[in-house]
C-alpha cells in the first residue's frame, strides 16, 4: 500500500509540475528535465510513471480536459437553473482563470498548434473540444434555441476567441466582450 501511495503521489507532482510548465511555457517550450527540476522527482522516476513526454502530455491535456470541462460546467451551474443564463454564465470560468493565473491561453489552443497532426496531443484535443460542444449544444437546446449546433458553435467560437485574444492582449476585457457577445446571442433566441 505505501508503495501505492508513494507511487501516486510522484506522478501527482510530476503532472502538477508539467501541468504549470506545459501552460506557461507551452509543449516544446518545456523539456523533460525542466520537469524533472521542477517537480523534485529523478528521471527514472519520470519515466516509471510516463514513458516518453508524448504520453506525459497526453496525461496532462487529459487532467487538463477534465479540470477545464469541470470549472465550465460550476460556472454554468453558478448562473442559475436556466439554461440561457448558464450559457453566459460559463463565460466567469475565463474570467477567474485570467484573474487567477494572468492569461497564457487555452492549453488545448497551444496544443494544437504545437503538434504534428496525428499526434496523440492533437487527437486529445479535438476530443476536448468535440465534448465541450456537445455540451454546449445540449444547453443551447435547453434554452431553447431553434438550432442548437449553431449557437453551440458560435458560443464555442466566442470561447476560443476570448482564450486567444486574451492571451494576445494580456487584457480582462476580451473575456468581458466575448461574455457580452454571448449574452447577445442567447438573448435572440425566440421565447414562447
Amino acid at each position: 500500500m505505501a508503495t501505492q501511495i508513494r507511487r501516486t503521489r510522484s506522478e501527482s507532482r510530476i503532472l502538477a509540475a508539467a501541468s504549470d510548465l506545459f501552460y506557461e511555457h507551452g509543449l516544446r517550450g518545456v523539456g523533460i528535465d525542466q520537469v524533472i527540476a521542477t517537480s523534485g522527482i529523478s528521471k527514472s522516476t519520470l519515466y516509471a510513471h510516463f514513458r516518453s513526454k508524448d504520453d506525459l502530455v497526453a496525461a496532462y491535456l487529459r487532467a487538463t480536459d477534465d479540470s477545464w470541462m469541470r470549472q465550465l460546467q460550476d460556472s454554468a451551474a453558478a448562473a442559475g437553473d436556466d439554461p440561457a443564463a448558464q450559457l453566459v454564465g460559463l463565460f466567469d470560468a475565463l474570467l477567474d482563470a485570467f484573474d487567477r493565473h494572468g492569461f497564457f491561453g487555452c492549453p488545448f489552443i497551444s496544443a494544437a498548434v504545437e503538434s504534428g497532426i496525428d499526434s496523440q496531443a492533437r487527437a486529445i484535443t479535438r476530443e476536448h473540444v468535440q465534448r465541450r460542444q456537445a455540451w454546449l449544444a445540449g444547453l443551447c437546446a435547453a434554452a431553447g434555441a431553434p438550432d442548437p449546433d449553431r449557437l453551440a458553435s458560435h458560443v464555442g467560437f466566442l470561447i476560443d476567441g476570448a482564450l486567444a485574444g486574451g492571451r494576445l492582449q494580456q487584457d480582462r476585457s476580451v473575456v468581458d466582450a466575448a461574455k457580452r457577445a454571448a449574452a447577445d446571442a442567447v438573448d435572440s433566441i425566440p421565447r414562447s
